[in-house]
């Protein structure tokens, strides 16, 4: 009785408020704004919330791995299986990274398709997004948080203007959800810019200045609530990056090169393999691959070291800010074979962050063979970041501007770019389509066909 009287009379005490307010463009603006900036504030309490329970089922991962390095054959497998159960039981389209089920429900945001929105981005979504890929980073699993928090952020904010009273001044759905994943890019990774170009760049390739506020004012409300929790961070920190020398543009352009092809190859191994997996008609089957991905994790980092497991994030801060840069020549396959085993079992958890640990150890070994110095290794290194995330999701303009501000490398920004654009370039011969249109296909075609 309670909870139905409640929201009831708030409802009834804004309208009246509004009400007295005689100008009608600014009652409306700020009536359009309200569900905008509470959605923004939802998204980042709860960004931050993730990023404990994530943060502390990696840690959990190391203790395992510390106590004694055979349990990850118990561990990974268990909370493998564990973590797929989850989506495949309760919310089928929470698998995975996260952005390919936002960018197609933007497509499909119109009232005859509402059904399908709703199976993309829901209350269900949000909890089985977060519990599956904190059960698989607890297995060491190489998956990141970021990608999934962006489809969690689109859920809230479609959920906010969902619960609007009639009488309230609708927001376009497509807008909304735009908006909400641009916030929760921004609450992930705490860089409001890297929001802003992402919604530009990756979301949506219509012209953005009918809402361009609304993602500005959302961005920002994301991103400070996330901060006065958190505290004012950078995602990686404040790397040396001074005296550097000019031909250190040559290498970051080998960097991008090679992290180019190897981001796009792996891309389409993944496509391969997802694709190759849908054929498996018996439930015996799926299980015994989904065990064969946990025991490739599990021997991975049994055999060579915790630094094959989880999102990689360790790797960056060891590789940027101490002056222990050298990884063995095979990390970055062992950190690519391990997201593409993680990304396919069916679980959830995205590879925003292992596409930037990937990249960080090309960006290493190349600076150990080369014999650089301590601040070009770190743009080289950062420049493999760029490069590799570039490589995934075509959108070079937003993996540099994430990089940029995460690192505080603003100084940087053209080696950033320069390595963003060349490998763009490299992976559009190899594929015209990034690996997030390819899912976002498989996904509506498959809503489509369970209509």
């Amino acid at each position: 009785m309670i909870m139905t009287i409640v929201p009831r009379f708030l409802r009834q005490t804004i309208k009246k408020y509004f009400d007295k307010i005689r100008n009608e463009k600014i009652k409306q603006m700020m009536l359009q704004a309200l569900p905008l900036w509470a959605a923004s504030v939802i998204t980042g309490i709860v960004a931050v919330l993730y990023t404990r329970l994530f943060q502390t089922a990696e840690t959990g991962a190391k203790y395992f791995y510390h106590q004694a390095p055979w349990l990850l054959f118990l561990v990974t497998p268990c909370c493998f299986l564990l973590a797929v159960w989850l989506v495949q039981k309760f919310a089928p389209y929470a698998s995975g990274s996260g952005i390919p089920q936002v960018t197609a429900a933007i497509e499909l945001a119109t009232p005859k398709a509402n059904h399908q929105v709703n199976r993309l981005l829901s209350l269900k979504i949000i909890i089985v997004k977060i519990v599956s890929s904190c059960v698989m980073a607890l297995g060491g699993a190489v998956v990141g948080r970021e990608g999934p928090t962006i489809q969690i952020a689109g859920a809230i904010f479609r959920k906010i203007n969902m619960w609007l009273p009639d009488w309230w001044p609708k927001i376009s759905k497509r807008n909304m959800i735009m908006t909400g994943a641009a916030a929760g890019l921004a609450a992930a990774f705490n860089t409001p810019l890297g929001g802003i170009v992402f919604a530009m760049e990756e979301l949506t390739k219509t012209h953005i200045s009918f809402y361009k506020t609304a993602i500005i004012s959302a961005v920002i409300i994301a991103g400070l609530t996330a901060q006065s929790l958190l505290g004012p961070y950078l995602y990686i920190g404040y790397p040396d990056v001074d005296h550097l020398a000019f031909t250190t543009f040559l290498v970051v352009i080998l960097a991008a090169l090679i992290c180019g092809f190897l981001s796009s190859l792996m891309c389409k191994l993944i496509l391969k393999i997802t694709n190759w997996k849908s054929t498996l008609q018996k439930n015996w089957k799926r299980i015994v691959f989904i065990l064969f991905c946990a025991a490739a994790i599990a021997a991975m980092g049994y055999f060579s070291g915790e630094e094959s497991l989880n999102s990689g994030k360790d790797i960056m801060t060891q590789l940027l800010f101490t002056s222990n840069k050298i990884v063995h020549w095979y990390t970055p396959f062992l950190r690519i074979l391990g997201s593409m085993a993680s990304f396919t079992s069916g679980a959830a958890g995205g590879v925003f962050a292992p596409a930037l640990s990937s990249g960080a150890t090309i960006g290493s070994v190349l600076s150990e063979w080369l014999s650089l110095s301590d601040s070009n290794s770190n743009v080289v290194i950062l420049a493999g970041m760029v490069a590799f995330l570039t490589g995934i999701t075509r959108s070079p303009f937003t993996s540099a501007i994430l990089v940029l501000e995460m690192t505080d490398g603003h100084h940087i920004i053209f080696h950033l770019m320069l390595a963003a654009l060349v490998s763009n370039l490299i992976a559009y011969f190899i594929d015209k389509r990034s690996l997030y249109d390819h899912i976002k296909l498989q996904y509506m075609r498959k809503l489509t066909n369970e209509e």
